[in-house]
């Protein structure tokens, strides 16, 4: 049972197929050790190493970052980043805070690596067809992006995902996150995991 599951979801990771969940309290990792090496495969998702394009949305409970059309401050790292969870507004996405806890403005452009992890195995969440505004990101302040997953509404078990390991972009450090994510067990046809560009949304 567990063996089938697990090839289901490797389908599902190839075939891009969609996760669901239902997601608790508010989580966080502000200063949490990096969770893997650079040479670790789970640090280095499909989506691990942004393509060009970040913006600015407002962080909970911090000052917002800015979109800026101007020469890019340095690019922000793992290490000076603080990050945290909280439910979307709508069913099926995880909103994921990225805060400036260095000294210095720094910048995000692109697509984060998002690998969702349960007991069976790992899926790499898909890049959504947004684009990717810069975002300026000053000491203090905080941006986001938005991991959307199709909701468990099948009336099974469903299988059930623990961790999410987030890769800012252009970084190979990644992070990772207590989350609580059940998704339905699909043959394939369902939508797949996405997620946005850093910036966008609200």
């Amino acid at each position: 049972m567990r063996v089938q599951k697990l090839s289901l979801l490797a389908v599902t990771a190839v075939a891009g197929l969609s996760l669901t969940a239902c997601q608790g309290g508010d989580t966080s990792s502000s200063d949490a050790g990096d969770s893997s090496s650079p040479s670790s495969p789970s640090s280095q998702s499909s989506t691990s190493q942004g393509s060009d394009g970040s913006g600015a949305s407002g962080g909970k409970g911090a000052p917002t970052a800015s979109r800026t059309g101007g020469a890019m401050a340095s690019a922000c790292t793992t290490s000076q980043l603080a990050f945290s969870t909280s439910g979307g507004m709508a069913e099926g996405t995880l909103i994921v805070n990225l805060k400036n806890t260095g000294s210095a403005t720094c910048s995000l452009k692109g697509f984060p690596g998002a690998d969702l992890k349960s007991k069976d195995g790992t899926v790499s969440a898909q890049r959504s067809k947004l684009a990717a505004p810069l975002v300026s990101v000053k000491p203090g302040e905080e941006t986001r992006f938005t991991l959307h997953y199709p909701p468990n509404n099948s009336g099974g078990s469903g299988e059930t995902f623990t961790g999410l390991v987030v890769t800012p972009p252009n970084e190979t450090h990644s992070r990772a996150l207590p989350v609580s994510i059940n998704v339905p067990v699909s043959d394939g046809s369902g939508p797949a995991v996405t997620v946005d560009p850093v910036g966008t949304g609200k």
